[in-house]
C-alpha cells in the first residue's frame, strides 16, 4: 500500500491551484527563455519579422486568456452546483479533481502569464531583435496549444457536472479501489478474521479525535512492530468513523512508552470520507446517486437502474480470484477485511429502500441477485439470496398490483428465494 506521504502527494497533486502554478511557472520561463536562446539565431533571420508582429500577438492572448478564464471559472463553479443539486454532494470532490478541467484552466492562466512576461520585457527591450525571433516562435506553439486545449474543453462542457458523466467517474473511482483493496485485501499485513487473534496482554491505542480514518500507514506500522519485536492489531480501517473512546488498534510487545503516539501518528483522520483506501465509500456514493434518482423531487428510476447495472460491476471485481497468494509484505500488522455482506448491503439496500414501489427497480434488482447468485465466489450466493428476498418484501409492501408482486416473486425463486 501507499505511504503516507506519498499518498499526501498524490491528494495534492489533485488540487487545482497545484497544477495551475506549475503550468504558470512553465509559462514564465518559456517566455524568458527566448533571453537564453536568442545567440543561436542568424542575424539576418530578424529583419523577416516585423518588428510588431509579436507585440500585437501577445497583446491578443493576454486579453482573450483573462476572458476565457473567467468564463470557465463560472461554467466550472455552475457544474460544481448542478452536481451537489443533482448528483450527491459527496460526489463534487470528483469533480473538483477533474483533470481535463484543471488542464484546461492551467492552460489558459499560464499562457495568460507568458504573455503577459512576454509583453513586459519586449518593453524592457530585454530580448534583443534575436530574443524577439525566438519568442515569435514559441508563441505560435502556444497559440497551437491554446487552440487544442478550447478544442477539448469545448467537447469536454457539454459533460461536465451532467449526472450520467459523474456516475462514470464514482464508478471509476470505486473501481480503482476495489481492485486495490482486492489485491491486498489486508493493505499488504497478516489477516485479522475475529477478535480472539488478538491477545490480552494487547494495550490499545485511543485516536486522538473524531472523524473518519482516511489513510492507514501499514509500512510505517510494521517498521514499528520490527524496532520494538511486537504486533499491531488494526481496529479501525480506512471509512470507518473513530473517537477517543474506542480503539483504533491494540499493540502487543512493544515496550517503549511512545510506542502509543506513532501508532497513532500512522493513521489519517478527517471530517469527511476518502476514496482511496475505501471502497466501501464509493459503493455508498453510487447508491446515493440512486436514491437521489428515486426521490420524488427527481422521479428518475432510469438513473437507479443504471447505478445497479454498475453495482453488479463493482461486485464482479470484488469477486475475481486474487492473481497470486504471495508472501505477506507486513506480517506484523494484523488488518481486519471488508466483509462482503457490508457491500452487498451499501450497495442495495438503499436501492431497494427507495425504490419499493417502482416495478422496474424491483426487476433490474432481482435479475442483478440472479446474476450475483451465480458466482462462485465465497459470500456471493448467500448474500444475493438474502437481498433478494429483503428487496421482494419491501416491494410487496410497496407495490399495489397482483401481477407486479408475482413478476418479482418469480425472479425472486429463480434466485433461490424459498
Amino acid at each position: 500500500m501507499t505511504s503516507r506521504w506519498f499518498w499526501q502527494l498524490r491528494r495534492l497533486s489533485r488540487r487545482i491551484w497545484v497544477r495551475a502554478t506549475l503550468f504558470s511557472l512553465g509559462g514564465v520561463l518559456t517566455a524568458l527563455a527566448a533571453t537564453v536562446l536568442s545567440p543561436y539565431i542568424p542575424s539576418d533571420l530578424p529583419t523577416k519579422i516585423g518588428s510588431d508582429a509579436v507585440d500585437n500577438i501577445l497583446g491578443i492572448i493576454a486579453s482573450s486568456m483573462l476572458t476565457v478564464t473567467t468564463f470557465s471559472l463560472s461554467t466550472m463553479v455552475s457544474a460544481y452546483s448542478a452536481a451537489t443539486s443533482n448528483v450527491t454532494p459527496r460526489a463534487t470532490r470528483l469533480v473538483i479533481e477533474d483533470k481535463t478541467t484543471h488542464n484546461v484552466l492551467s492552460t489558459f492562466i499560464g499562457s495568460f502569464l507568458f504573455s503577459l512576461v512576454g509583453i513586459i520585457a519586449l518593453s524592457t527591450g530585454l530580448y534583443g531583435d534575436r530574443g524577439r525571433v525566438v519568442l515569435f516562435a514559441v508563441t505560435i506553439l502556444v497559440i497551437a496549444a491554446i487552440v487544442v486545449t478550447l478544442l477539448r474543453w469545448i467537447d469536454h462542457l457539454s459533460s461536465l457536472g451532467r449526472v450520467t458523466q459523474t456516475t462514470e467517474r464514482v464508478e471509476a473511482v470505486a473501481l480503482e479501489a476495489m481492485r486495490e483493496r482486492a489485491r491486498e485485501p489486508y493493505l499488504g499485513g497478516s489477516p485479522l478474521r475475529d477478535g480472539s487473534q488478538i491477545p490480552r496482554s494487547a494495550r490499545p491505542v485511543f485516536a486522538g479525535e473524531v472523524g473518519y480514518v482516511q489513510h492507514v500507514d501499514v509500512g510505517a506500522l510494521s517498521a514499528l512492530a520490527e524496532q520494538g519485536s511486537g504486533r499491531i492489531f488494526l481496529r479501525a480501517i480506512p471509512g470507518d468513523l473513530v473517537d477517543p473512546t474506542a480503539p483504533i488498534a491494540l499493540i502487543d510487545g512493544m515496550q517503549p512508552k511512545d510506542s502509543p503516539a506513532h501508532v497513532r501518528g500512522c493513521f489519517t483522520i478527517g471530517d469527511i470520507r476518502s476514496y482511496d483506501q475505501d471502497p466501501r465509500f464509493g459503493a455508498s456514493v453510487l447508491t446515493e446517486i440512486a436514491s437521489r434518482a428515486l426521490s420524488p423531487g427527481i422521479n428518475d428510476p432510469g438513473t437507479a437502474i443504471d447505478v445497479v447495472g454498475r453495482a453488479v460491476r463493482l461486485l464482479t471485481v470484488w469477486g475475481e480470484p486474487p492473481e497470486s497468494e504471495g508472501e505477506v509484505a507486513h506480517p506484523r500488522v494484523f488488518v481486519p477485511p471488508i466483509l462482503i455482506g457490508d457491500l452487498f448491503d451499501d450497495l442495495f439496500t438503499p436501492i431497494a429502500r427507495d425504490g419499493a414501489s417502482t416495478v422496474e427497480i424491483g426487476v433490474r434488482l432481482q435479475k442483478a441477485f440472479r446474476t450475483l447468485a451465480r458466482y462462485k465466489r465465497e459470500g456471493f450466493a448467500e448474500n444475493a439470496r438474502r437481498h433478494s428476498r429483503e428487496a421482494l418484501e419491501r416491494a410487496e409492501a410497496g407495490l399495489a398490483i397482483d401481477a407486479d408482486k408475482r413478476r418479482l416473486r418469480a425472479l425472486a425463486d429463480e434466485v433461490g428465494v424459498a
